[in-house]
């Protein structure tokens, strides 16, 4: 075993090897049939199979290409449980058991490499402090996300004015009028708030809507997404005593990647004071 790639280096490869060409398979396969059929080259029932022969073709490079990535970052990585965590949580891998893990396409060979891997679950990881991050983070409300959202909403109050003065589509201005008023005024007021909605340190977390806990009274912290397209949202999760925090933090000045590292290195610095008491 040559382990001399970190987490952050396997993930990035893992997204070239597998999720950007999943992209482009995809999108340029249905581009292709859409093309195809509008030029009456083929059927126009083409551009409806397009999206069958897209979503076939991304999951048939997914299961050879995803087993070819597995096998060689956690060959190659040491901290084989940060790895699997992440790879999970940015959308490369699935969990244990489950459906979609048991179409990964897998040789003998493959097989028997993977079963040798099993050996090094066994050994905890090794904690790699990042000085860069400092002893806390405090995570607000995005001022640019929200303002962008904001200006947005604007131009929908515009619209359904204009609907309302010029077109006699009342229905539509009323609808994008009270949007815009609505909405704008939410963006607003988060752009605007200065309340610390997050707070991470080697002590613990504390959320907008949550209490202090210390590391050892919380447990299954996680960043994770839910939905999909433009439906996906975010959230910070997990559970503490008698209860479980789901922070949605779609409008904050974070992203579930970053969260999810500070997670790990802030209850990695927990774990090594502990061990130094």
């Amino acid at each position: 075993m040559n382990e001399t790639v970190t987490v952050d280096e396997a993930i990035r490869k893992g997204h070239r090897m597998v999720n950007y060409p999943i992209m482009f398979i995809m999108l340029g396969t249905i581009a292709l049939c859409f093309f195809l059929g509008i030029q009456k080259i083929l059927p126009p029932w083409i551009i409806a199979a397009g999206i069958a022969i897209s979503f076939i073709s991304a999951w048939l490079y997914w299961s050879i290409m995803i087993t070819k990535w597995r096998l060689w970052a956690f060959d190659s990585v040491r901290n084989v449980h940060e790895l699997k965590k992440r790879a999970i949580q940015e959308k490369l891998i699935w969990s244990d058991n489950s459906l979609f893990e048991k179409t990964e396409i897998r040789r003998s060979g493959d097989k028997a490499k993977w079963n040798s891997l099993q050996t090094k679950f066994k050994q905890q990881d090794v904690f790699f402090d990042d000085l860069t991050i400092s002893n806390e983070t405090i995570i607000f409300y995005s001022k640019g996300k929200n303002l962008f959202e904001m200006i947005i909403m604007i131009a929908c109050l515009f619209l359904g004015i204009y609907l309302l003065l010029n077109t006699g589509s009342y229905i539509l201005g009323i609808a994008f009028s009270i949007a815009g008023i609505y909405f704008g005024y939410k963006e607003f007021k988060e752009a605007t708030n200065a309340t610390p909605q997050i707070i991470l340190n080697e002590k613990g977390i504390q959320t907008i809507s949550t209490q202090f806990f210390d590391w050892k009274c919380i447990n299954k912290e996680e960043a994770i997404s839910e939905g999909s397209g433009k439906y996906v949202h975010y959230y910070l999760t997990y559970n503490y005593p008698n209860g479980k925090e789901k922070l949605q933090i779609d409008d904050y000045d974070t992203d579930i990647r970053t969260l999810n590292k500070l997670l790990i290195l802030y209850r990695g610095r927990n774990n090594k004071k502990l061990k130094s008491l």
